[in-house]
């Protein structure tokens, strides 16, 4: 097998574990009104175990995001696949809502140690000249593994038994399959420490990097903040507003946005990432507006509707940043500086979707969710104002 062939093989086989992990932090996405009818919760519970992942996502990053750089890509990625494991074990023994923190507080852990490592292994594995399409196999491995996770819950839930067991009974096959493909990877840092050498870091970044990674972040943020509401809270609307009670189609809702990501970020080799981040800002401020009209009129195309544009337009900002940022990161830093990007995501995943679950009981979802747009928008035409004035380098 040539050195190209190889590269690309370990790139794409990087990805798909990448991918298994993603899709057991959505598995219970359209699962949330079965488990508020088994355990008896309200609608502000939700949006709080939700952003206990993001939250979780958050400390992993922080505390081990740069862990990958000392002592190598793979361990890291098999202690995000051991906590994986452990998040599908509490959910198939879940017998009230503390075990629901517990696994998505897992989950979290497990997110955070895979998002910087896993991103940095797979454009790392490329061979010379691939990174481009390397970073669309990590971009794409993220939002492909998110869409994944909320379609195959709804789709066991809807027709096959145990639909609150049978989707990580299946997932736990899946991680255990990962972790074996895992072991016959290589390793892609060189210069290996021993890890009582790594240190905690705060969020930082170097000074090679800065010009690029505020503008990158701002459109990120942004994009995860319509992702993590979406998620959340969309399940419940289609219940409450449309009637929608088949998980299936909740499922495939929210997949249908992430799904839309991936076809964004296949546009951004066309469009060039110095345009790929405010065209991005362009098609969240499209989605969040017809998410408006959904809330408004109850209408489920347009809530279709602004899952295909909103997720075209944060796949637009997702990969953009995600390639100007890993280019300009120097390669001892760059899963600590991807780490730094991603506390950016999962800060705009999780602020925004607890603020949504205060305001559902005063102001009922619908008046919370166009709050939320508000808010947005705002950010939005905010974050394209200053790509505009202040864009990512053309270099980039």
């Amino acid at each position: 097998m040539t050195g190209d062939r190889l590269g690309w093989r370990v790139c794409l086989l990087g990805g798909a574990v990448f991918a298994v992990c993603m899709t057991g932090t959505t598995l219970p996405t359209p699962l949330y009104p079965l488990y508020q009818q088994e355990f008896g919760f309200s609608e502000l519970t939700v949006t709080v175990v939700y952003a206990v992942y993001a939250f979780a996502v958050i400390g992993a990053l922080l505390l081990a995001g740069n862990a990958s750089d000392a002592v190598g890509r793979r361990p890291v990625l098999l202690w995000g696949l051991a906590c994986a494991t452990a998040s599908a074990g509490c959910f198939l023994l879940a017998a009230d809502i503390a075990w629901l923190y517990a696994g998505r507080l897992l989950s979290g852990l497990s997110a955070g140690l895979f998002t910087g490592a896993a991103t940095a292994y797979v454009m790392e594995s490329a061979p010379p000249g691939g990174a481009s399409r390397a970073t669309f196999v990590a971009t794409a491995a993220t939002m492909g593994g998110l869409g994944c996770g909320p379609l195959l819950a709804g789709l066991l839930a809807e027709y096959a038994t145990w639909p609150l067991r049978l989707p990580y009974a299946v997932h736990l096959a899946l991680v255990a399959a990962s972790a074996a493909v895992l072991l016959g990877l290589p390793e892609t840092v060189r210069d290996l420490r021993p890890l009582g050498t790594v240190r905690p870091r705060r969020p930082g970044v170097p000074a090679q990097v800065r010009t690029v990674f505020g503008p990158a972040a701002t459109a990120v943020f942004v994009g995860f903040a319509l992702s993590g509401v979406f998620t959340s809270v969309s399940p419940a609307f289609l219940a409450q507003s449309l009637g929608v009670t088949d998980h299936a189609v909740s499922g495939a809702v929210v997949a249908a946005a992430f799904f839309a990501s991936i076809a964004g970020q296949t546009a951004v080799g066309r469009v060039r990432v110095r345009r790929s981040l405010p065209l991005g800002c362009a098609g969240l401020l499209a989605g969040l507006a017809l998410l408006a009209g959904a809330l408004h009129w109850d209408l489920l195309a347009l809530v279709v509707s602004s899952a295909l544009v909103g997720g075209v337009g944060q796949g637009l900002a997702f990969r953009g940043a995600l390639t100007a940022v890993g280019r300009a990161s120097p390669p001892d830093r760059r899963a600590a500086v991807l780490s730094s990007l991603f506390v950016v995501a999962y800060t705009g995943i999780s602020v925004p979707v607890v603020g949504v679950g205060l305001l559902t009981e005063p102001l009922g979802l619908e008046d919370a969710g166009l709050v939320f747009i508000a808010c947005m928008a705002v950010l939005v035409i905010t974050a394209a104002g200053h790509l505009l004035r202040r864009p990512v380098p053309a270099g980039t």
